[in-house]
């Protein structure tokens, strides 16, 4: 886990000298147990990558998870635009009380609307992500709409 983080940290580290747009910001909701994500989007040309890396705990109940989409981008008109990806889903979870712990893999979906003001480098998006567990069950959820709130450089 140490080196998965250092990983994240230096791709992001020289992601910030690359002459690309990147939006970095939380991302809010998106249900099952994932109320806050860290999230970082970097432009790939008229595409991009999305990062999120979220965690939950509560009452002896710890989950961490990251998730990697890459997003076809769109716009809409007045500072509006859509956005539509897939990738991958990786999750750990801890529960104290029973003495239980697991990795999550899934198949990752993400779609949504954005809004980037004008005026300030501010980036407001509602999206929703479905996923398609293949470890440690197959299942699927919807997931929730999160609301992303991402500075822009």
């Amino acid at each position: 886990m140490k080196k998965l983080f250092l990983a994240l940290v230096a791709v992001f580290v020289l992601s910030m000298t690359a002459n690309a747009q990147n939006n970095l910001g939380v991302r809010l909701g998106g249900g099952q147990g994932y109320n806050a994500e860290l999230s970082w989007q970097h432009g790939l040309g008229s595409n991009r990558l999305e990062l999120d890396l979220g965690w939950h705990g509560d009452d002896g109940y710890t989950d961490f998870n990251l998730t990697g989409i890459y997003q076809w981008t769109g716009e809409i008109g007045s500072g509006f635009g859509w956005y539509a990806g897939i990738g991958a889903h990786v999750g750990y979870w801890n529960y104290d009380a029973i003495n239980d712990s697991d990795i999550a893999l899934a198949l990752a979906a993400q779609a949504g609307i954005e809004y980037k003001f004008n005026a300030i480098p501010i980036q407001l998006s509602l999206d929703i992500r479905p996923r398609f567990y293949l470890i440690p069950d197959t299942d699927f959820h919807w997931g929730d709409i999160a609301l992303g709130i991402r500075y822009c450089f």
